[in-house]
């Protein structure tokens, strides 16, 4: 089953690329910072070289988390979709709640079912 999403495929064009880990945080931002352009104090590294490498990391880190969240959205869909349940949903109800389209749901509500029934399989 594919994922609703456009993830990158492998540079050899089978299969998803691999998921990137979240780079860990070496730091917070200040919860004292009201200025709007400070992100991690990215704009205080001058070494163009650096730059590079910790936003390449926060960028790939964000990435990561994202897709993971999705899944979780997607379990959660296939959950609240399930027939089984007395207060189960609509994929329009599903999409209401998730401000998404209801097309969009249902691809959710089968990608979560795909990743419960994976889920299942390796228990």
């Amino acid at each position: 089953m594919s994922d609703p999403y456009d993830r990158q495929r492998s540079s050899e064009g089978k299969g998803p690329a691999r998921r990137f880990r979240p780079a860990p945080l070496l730091f917070e931002p200040r919860a004292d910072a009201t200025e709007v352009e400070h992100f991690f104090d990215l704009e205080s590294i001058d070494d163009p070289r650096e730059l590079l490498r910790r936003s390449t990391e926060l960028a790939l880190a964000f990435r990561a988390a994202a897709e993971r969240a999705t899944d979780f959205q997607a379990v959660a869909a296939a959950e609240l979709a399930d027939p089984r349940r007395f207060d189960a949903l609509s994929c329009s109800e599903i999409a209401a709640r998730a401000d998404w389209t209801p097309d969009y749901a249902a691809k959710m509500v089968e990608y979560g079912r795909g990743l419960k029934k994976q889920q299942r399989a390796a228990d």
